[in-house]
């Protein structure tokens, strides 16, 4: 509490699922903004749809009789100063806009006039980010954000992934190896794991289609297209079983990638003044997302 009145905005360093199940389990209704929304070809529009997406939130919360809020997402990544970026009119208007519902959260307009005895119910915005360092100073400072760094030990990683593999039949030793042995990976290292086990039975299914391995130039990609896009002939995937082992080398492979974008420095062949050994290979990179 400050000066008899909570705090409106808080700052969640974590990651997005993590957030949204505790809002599931709250049975909060969330209005969500994305990053993307913080910037437009019109000066001001992204300050409007802030409030009206904060008006959305009291509106919900008023007439369902719920706990509501306005959550975020990335706001570091739309608003943030980073070098070499410019600072915009609607970054200004957007930092202005959230800073004025700090300060008057029962009372927001969305025209230029203001209407008297328009009082709102008042609900939190809720904001994650990664760098909130980058953010104009006055709008994260204590008394007006709150923040919380979503920082887990050890053991609780272990315990949110072994619950991640729940229905794989792994052990929690199992897990704890797992985990230990990728010491410093996100939580979402882990989802890329075991969602990467299915991926050979793509690859299989390709090659089956197409009449030829990924990497020729002959096959008959376009039929793997056009079951893709018509919904025809689609294959029916069994569940991989699932081993420590299995896991490893999923794992390896992923951190092998991490390493190959760190070396690559595509940027390097777009800068000019840079001294180059002669003859040093990059490593090339093959990206399937799916």
């Amino acid at each position: 509490m400050l000066g008899g009145h909570a705090l409106l905005l808080v700052h969640v360093c974590c990651p997005l699922l993590q957030t949204e199940l505790a809002f599931k389990q709250m049975g909060v209704e969330t209005v969500v903004m994305s990053a993307g929304e913080l910037e437009s070809e019109h000066a001001g529009q992204p300050g409007r749809l802030i409030r009206e997406r904060y008006r959305k939130a009291a509106e919900l919360s008023k007439v369902r009789g719920k706990m509501s809020c306005l959550m975020i997402n990335d706001l570091d990544a739309g608003i943030g100063r980073f070098s070499n970026t410019q600072c915009t009119v609607n970054n200004q208007i957007v930092v202005g806009t959230l800073m004025n519902i700090c300060d008057n959260p029962n009372q927001v307009s969305i025209h230029q006039a203001w209407r008297e005895g328009d009082f709102i119910q008042r609900v939190p915005i809720i904001v994650t980010g990664n760098d909130f360092s980058k953010v104009y100073a006055p709008l994260v400072r204590d008394g007006r954000m709150e923040k919380f760094y979503w920082e887990p030990a050890t053991e609780d990683l272990v315990q949110i992934v072994h619950h991640m593999y729940r229905e794989d039949g792994l052990t929690e030793p199992e897990i704890c190896t797992l985990v230990h042995t990728f010491r410093g990976q996100t939580l979402d290292f882990f989802g890329a794991v075991r969602t990467s086990t299915y991926d050979n039975q793509i690859r299989d299914w390709m090659v089956e289609v197409s009449g030829s391995s990924l990497d020729a130039g002959n096959g008959n990609f376009a039929e793997v297209g056009r079951r893709l896009v018509k919904q025809e002939g689609l294959p029916t995937f069994e569940p991989v079983p699932v081993t420590v082992e299995s896991l490893m080398a999923e794992g390896w492979r992923l951190v092998a990638e991490q390493d190959a974008v760190n070396a690559a420095k595509l940027s390097e062949k777009y800068m000019k003044g840079l001294n180059r050994s002669e003859g040093m290979q990059r490593p090339s990179i093959l990206g399937l997302m799916g």
